[in-house]
């Protein structure tokens, strides 16, 4: 199994939730986040006053599935999150060693 985390901008959310269903994702985790990457930041003009905004609004997508999932739910995300500009995001896999269903006591594939 693996877990796949992707960082992209709050207002592809919706695209990529719905990319992520065709390819049979049924669950995932959303949260907001705030961070930067190489451009460190960009600068606002706020009642004439010039000033950088260091952490930039984000949306942070979570989901484990099984091993023969990932080329299709990163081609997924990577497709529907991509807008060609500065920011667009990155895409994280991590091995997942266990996951277990608290309700049932599944474990492994069959507790995703």
């Amino acid at each position: 199994m693996k877990r796949i985390e992707a960082i992209i901008k709050p207002f592809k959310l919706d695209e990529v939730k719905e990319a992520l269903s065709e390819v049979g994702i049924k669950g995932m985790t959303v949260t907001e986040v705030k961070g930067f990457g190489r451009t460190g930041g960009k600068k606002e003009v706020y009642r004439g006053s010039a000033y950088v905004v260091d952490f930039v609004p984000k949306v942070k997508i979570e989901v484990v599935i099984a091993d023969d999932l990932v080329h299709s739910v990163l081609e997924a995300i990577e497709k529907t999150a991509k807008t060609g500009r500065i920011g667009d995001g990155k895409i994280f896999v991590m091995p997942v060693d266990e996951a277990v269903r608290i309700r049932t006591g599944e474990r492994g594939e069959d507790a995703i």
